[in-house]
């Protein structure tokens, strides 16, 4: 058996060094090609941004959802849980109003 030089990287130990395929290198090969595969096929489903919300920031985004919030919660302290938003457009303002709902059971 040869004599281990001292000082040597792990780089350097270990050059020239070929590992045997084994089963289980195979099986992990395997299975890493697998979870590529899933990784790359989940970032192509996800889309990356609605068209609808193409040129606001984020910024306008959040801010207007903290105000969507704001008011679902108004109209909940105020008893109304069934209703629906209307969105008009006038000129360049826009109005999202919450129209309560009947119910369609009642009489």
């Amino acid at each position: 058996m040869a004599k281990i030089p001292k000082g040597l990287s792990d780089k350097d130990m270990l050059q020239g060094y070929v590992e045997q395929v084994t089963m289980e290198s195979q099986f992990m090969a395997a299975e890493e090609a697998e979870d590529k595969k899933r990784r790359a096929k989940a970032a192509l489903g996800k889309p990356e941004k609605n068209i609808a919300l193409t040129g606001f920031s984020d910024e306008l985004v959040e801010e207007l959802g903290r105000k969507l919030l704001e008011l679902k919660m108004e109209l909940f302290r105020e008893g109304v849980k069934n209703y629906t938003l209307k969105v008009k457009k006038d000129g360049h303002t826009i109005t999202i109003k919450p129209i309560e709902r009947k119910n369609k059971g009642a009489k």
